[in-house]
């Protein structure tokens, strides 16, 4: 007894152990924590490290770069604005983006706004060109310019402030012979104006129309009453005419709508209040300024004070001029478009040469880094690396056939329940050692004690000593039945660990079963004093089961036979089958025999284990028939348990599924 508590308190304290090891890790034990923290601490080292590098060495170029590329930017953005201002369609753009690709050796790519390819300056060579990036890097829209790429307009007072491109014209634009007629206007004026004195040259503005540009003379030098056909080169012609008035109309709805009264809109897109005079003169100012210009600045007259720029008013009528102005360009412009500009594939890297004092602050960090990183990656490895060897040695003294000490476990991480797991299995491989020998030993004695048996009774008959009588017959019969038997447990454990365990399942009845294994097992009870019966069934019926018959009463009769071994004269054994929830079958094997020891109980169906350590096959069995149990069990894909309590008996239940098992 005192032997059974030291092992029970064993096997508690090893379960305890392996349920502490079986605890998740805190972070700051962990081997991955700890690696963690050093491959932190280098990265942390090298960015900053790498950061500072570039911020000391690279910014100047960097700022030059990017200044390069947004001049380059512009430059693109507005040739292809240009474009788009003056085209409804964006047909013929093609020759522009490759000509623009060529000057400033980017590659270029116009799209829709649904990113289908309008031009594109890498298309048309051998391979296709590559995607383009997520981002855009313009929107090209003559209506509404880019302010990135395009500083805002500033329009003084009374004018509006927009941001449409100013060579979208739209329905401004003269015809030919309009333009011929305002051409010769302008050159009779600079002739007049050079009888005055004035040198002038001849501007022509993106709608056609002609422009005065005074040379050389500021505007407060020019003579009030120098008119030189100023009226006539400042009146609108029919077509401007007709647009100014729609113009006009557009802007009056919508200052309507915003509870503004309407003006009148110039030329040059400045206003003043009051309604729209004749359609051939709406919103002509004869002393407008977009007559001629001089370089110095215009003053305004003063009949016509010009209200705060930042008035409310003035906020409202500039917003619906630009509303009128958007809405009625929109058909004569292109549509927007996104724009793309990125590195041709033949474009060079730009670089910069690193000066020696450059050079020498990067060969120094990368020292110090290369060193931080071999010195903290060579602790980490060290640490790592020494309880391993150790696990590898005794692994190997294990293979060689040494007994292997235990490793010890020097941390509570990864690699020590690494270590704590190895000596578990190096105790676990002892212990089926032990029980292999014991194995061999107990099959060699139970070999050995019916074959000298046999021996023994035919020597004798052969020297004339023995009388070949029945009873000689009959103890050699015995003694061959339980040779036989030792070999059939044998073979039936060697078939079921290859695989090789065939069953042939049928439909049976549970009852019928227990009622043959009983009748099988009567005679033996009644010798043995022991009471054997099978209970009857309960009121619900037993539902039929799908096993094989032969390996079933070869199961259930092993635990008979054990139960008849261990229950005492007077005792009972009772055989009962019933349902157990689930779909399950159980059949259970209950004595009042002597039970066994809690500590005892996980090792009932190890190979050769029994309670008692005699040898002697007349009071135990070969120490196979439960295992061979739980091997049938699991062909049938069911399970074996067993319940005891010392001094009052044990309880053995096959618990099997009623669905029958499919045959790999």
């Amino acid at each position: 007894m005192r032997g059974r508590e030291r092992r029970r308190a064993a096997r508690e304290a090893r379960a305890a152990g392996q349920e502490h090891r079986q605890r998740r890790l805190p972070l700051r034990k962990s081997l991955l924590g700890r690696l963690l923290a050093v491959s932190a601490l280098v990265a942390a080292c090298s960015v900053a490290a790498t950061a500072w590098l570039a911020v000391q060495t690279t910014s100047g170029a960097i700022k030059r770069e990017q200044g390069q590329n947004l001049t380059d930017s512009a430059r693109v953005y507005d040739a292809l604005r240009g474009h788009a201002a003056t085209n409804a369609q964006w047909d013929g753009v093609e020759s522009t983006v490759r000509e623009l690709a060529r000057t400033y050796d980017r590659r270029i790519a116009l799209t829709t706004r649904d990113r289908r390819i309008i031009a594109d300056s890498a298309a048309g060579g051998e391979s296709a060109p590559p995607a383009l990036p997520a981002q855009p890097s313009a929107v090209v829209d003559p209506l509404s310019s880019d302010s990135a790429l395009v500083a805002d307009p500033q329009q003084p007072g009374g004018r509006a402030a927009d941001r449409i491109d100013p060579r979208a014209v739209g329905p401004f634009r003269l015809p030919q012979r309009e333009r011929e007629q305002l051409r010769k206007v302008a050159e009779r004026a600079t002739q007049c104006l050079r009888r005055f004195g004035l040198s002038s040259d001849i501007v022509d503005t993106p709608s056609g129309r002609p422009r005065i540009q005074i040379v050389g003379h500021t505007g407060d030098r020019v003579p009030g009453d120098t008119h030189c056909g100023k009226d006539e080169l400042a009146a609108p012609t029919k077509t401007e005419a007709r647009a100014l008035t729609e113009l006009n109309r557009l802007s009056d709805a919508c200052l309507q709508r915003k509870g503004r009264p309407g003006v009148r809109l110039r030329l040059d897109l400045s206003w003043k209040e009051g309604p729209a005079v004749d359609e051939r003169y709406a919103g002509v100012d004869l002393g407008a300024p977009a007559v001629w210009q001089s370089p110095g600045p215009v003053k305004p007259r003063a009949a016509e004070p010009v209200p705060p720029a930042d008035s409310a008013a003035d906020r409202d009528i500039a917003g619906c001029v630009g509303t009128a102005r958007t809405e009625q360009l929109g058909s004569h412009v292109s549509s927007p478009a996104l724009l793309f500009i990125g590195d041709s594939d033949q474009a060079t890297v730009p670089g910069f040469d690193l000066s020696p004092t450059n050079t020498a602050r990067i060969v120094g960090v990368a020292a110090l880094v290369l060193a931080l990183t071999v010195g903290a990656t060579l602790l980490a490895a060290t640490r790592l690396v020494k309880p391993l060897r150790a696990l590898t040695g005794a692994a190997q003294r294990m293979k060689d056939g040494e007994s292997a000490e235990p490793v010890p476990v020097t941390a509570d991480n990864e690699v020590g329940r690494l270590a704590a797991a190895f000596n578990d299995m190096a105790e676990h491989r002892a212990r089926l050692e032990a029980q292999r020998r014991a194995m061999v030993s107990d099959v060699a004695h139970e070999l050995r004690t019916p074959l000298s048996n046999i021996r023994g009774w035919l020597e004798g008959a052969q020297d004339g000593v023995a009388e070949p009588d029945e009873a000689f017959v009959s103890s050699l019969l015995e003694e061959a039945v339980q040779l036989q038997h030792i070999i059939d447990d044998l073979q039936d454990l060697a078939e079921a660990d290859a695989g090789a365990l065939r069953l042939h399942p049928e439909p049976l009845r549970a009852a019928e079963l227990l009622a043959q294994v009983a009748a099988a097992h009567q005679g033996r009870a009644d010798t043995a004093g022991v009471t054997l019966r099978v209970a009857p069934p309960g009121p619900a019926p037993v539902p039929l089961l799908h096993a094989d018959p032969v390996r079933l009463r070869q199961a259930v009769g092993n635990l008979v036979s054990n139960a008849v071994r261990h229950t005492p004269p007077g005792g009972s054994v009772t055989l009962r089958a019933y349902e157990d929830g689930k779909r399950l079958l159980a059949l259970e094997v209950a004595d009042t025999g002597q039970g066994i020891a809690a500590a005892d109980l996980p090792h009932v169906f190890d190979r050769f284990w029994r309670a008692e350590k005699s040898r002697n096959r007349r009071t135990g069995g070969s120490g196979l028939g439960l295992a061979i149990v739980r091997k049938l069990m699991e062909a049938h894909g069911g399970s074996v348990g067993v319940t005891s309590r010392e001094g009052e008996g044990t309880v053995f239940t096959l618990r099997l599924p009623l669905e029958p098992v499919r045959q790999p």
